[in-house]
């Protein structure tokens, strides 16, 4: 019993001697700093909202509602939508000043269960799989550059969405000022093409390019089933209006910032779209732009000629905008879900160096990097997004239910609780629709996925076994040597 006591001291102190002196020396480094500020939080939100799809396929939308006045409508709505939304976690987030997004706020109001199952699909699934279909779609619209008249290789595509992944998460893992920077170039240039075409659609309406535009209500195909999968449609095109919710500690004065950036952003968002979309049907019939495989390129090459060219470059540079703020938002949910014991615990920690939560952010890049292999994982995309409606309704429903049981906690944002109440009936709306108008087997499989994470959150996270304490514990050891990581200080709420 004598000898057991001090070879076990022996062995803790070799085993952490390296941890405990990094910490004793570099004390100041053990939280993520607060370094992003409100050009910067407006940059986020405008950068990963505004992706690829406005410029390629905003067909979509029409498609399902038949005519061009019912397709302006919907983007409206699908933006005042988006805002009622913005607005219900701009309150969470100066209420509850945590990173990860929907993760703080479903643990404070429902518990670990729904928050871990929050994590499960999201880190699993949702987060790294649309990472993957963004530079998946850079990929092809590069590429297809080299290749006219065919379409590019497989193999080709697949190997520069790779690099794309490769260099964004390297660049997000390196400086949170570096990637900052970078976004904050990308949505400065994709300002830029928004900008030439909503002009070139104003001096074409100025010169009387109004006939697309007379009986703007004609042949509109109204259904329930229609209405349901164009606000669908629409608001994918808005997502990203909380993305600011996962960086909150490292916004500085989040208090002013969460909600001047949503307040500037989402509305910016908003007249875009809407102008955009104008701008196109100023130059194509509602038929011509269901046909056309890039609409940005379409108009380009009608009113730009001969400098054409700009459009598709500036819709790449918007494409990798949106995925480097894709990456530096999720990147947080892995580090906050392995802070509070969901996830690995390495994926909380923060370099020593840069101050950048590298693991989670390579772990991120990882997964995204896996979701390039298969075929084709659009399908896989659309099943799913059904669920981040179903985590967006849950998560404003933690709000109205807070309102009750955390009456203590101060919220400097209050909005009039109507707004979250409509929220969660449109979340239930949208979650509900694309199944009874065309139920399939997948949906099913998709609830089963998410459930499944119960099989490792029981015995991992809630009773923590210990022979998978065991194999980890390693594995911790050797990913901190090889990042220089160290576990983030615990800060008094």
């Amino acid at each position: 019993m004598d000898e057991t006591k001090p070879r076990k001291r022996k062995g803790l102190q070799n085993g952490d001697a390296d941890q405990k002196s990094i910490q004793s020396q570099e004390s100041n480094t053990m939280n993520l700093k607060k370094q992003v500020g409100l050009i910067s939080g407006i940059s986020l939100i405008v950068g990963t909202i505004i992706g690829s799809g406005i410029f390629i396929s905003p067909k979509s939308v029409l498609s399902n509602t038949g005519a061009i006045g019912p397709c302006l409508i919907i983007w409206a709505v699908c933006g005042v939508i988006a805002t009622l939304g913005a607005l219900c976690f701009a309150e969470l987030g100066t209420m509850i000043t945590k990173s990860g997004g929907e993760y703080p706020y479903l643990m404070e109001a429902f518990g670990p269960i729904p928050a871990f199952l929050f994590s499960w699909s999201s880190l699993i699934v949702m987060k790294p799989s649309s990472f993957a279909i963004i530079c998946l779609s850079f990929a092809e619209y590069v590429s297809a550059a080299f290749y006219p008249g065919c379409d590019p290789p497989v193999v080709v595509v697949k190997c520069l969405a790779a690099a794309v992944i490769l260099t964004i998460t390297l660049v997000n893992a390196l400086s949170v000022k570096l990637a900052s920077y970078v976004q904050n170039f990308f949505t400065a240039a994709k300002m830029i093409i928004v900008i030439i075409i909503i002009v070139s659609g104003i001096v074409l309406l100025a010169q009387g390019k109004t006939q697309n535009f007379e009986n703007s209500f004609d042949g509109a195909t109204i259904s329930v089933g229609g209405i349901s999968l164009a606000l669908y449609n629409g608001l994918w095109a808005y997502d990203g209006w909380n993305q600011l919710n996962y960086i909150t500690e490292e916004l500085k004065n989040p208090y002013r910032n969460l909600p001047m950036a949503i307040i500037i952003g989402i509305p910016l968002v908003i007249v875009c779209y809407i102008l955009i979309n104008i701008s196109y049907f100023t130059v194509l019939t509602p038929t011509e732009l269901l046909q056309s495989q890039a609409v940005a390129v379409t108009f380009g090459d009608r009113v730009l000629y001969p400098a054409a060219w700009v459009v598709p470059l500036f819709v790449a540079f918007s494409t990798i905008g949106a995925a480097n703020g894709t990456c530096f938002t999720s990147g947080r949910l892995a580090y906050v879900a392995g802070r509070e014991g969901h996830m690995l615990k390495f994926l909380s920690y923060i370099s020593v160096k840069r101050l950048t939560p590298s693991p989670a952010i390579v772990f991120y890049g990882i997964i995204g990097m896996i979701y390039i292999i298969p075929a084709d994982i659009d399908t896989l995309i659309n099943y799913f997004s059904f669920a981040v409606w179903l985590f967006y309704g849950l998560t404003i429903a933690a709000l109205v239910v807070m309102r009750f049981t955390r009456k203590e906690l101060k919220r400097p944002i209050k909005v009039p609780i109507v707004i979250p109440i409509v929220m969660v009936l449109i979340s239930i709306y949208l979650v509900l629709a694309p199944i009874i108008d065309k139920p399939e087997l997948a949906y099913l499989y998709c609830v089963l996925f998410i459930l499944s994470g119960l099989i490792v959150y029981f015995p991992f996270v809630h009773y923590k076994v210990k022979w998978a304490q065991k194999i980890t514990r390693p594995i911790t050891m050797f990913i901190q040597m090889l990042m220089e990581v160290v576990p983030p200080e615990e800060t008094k709420e």
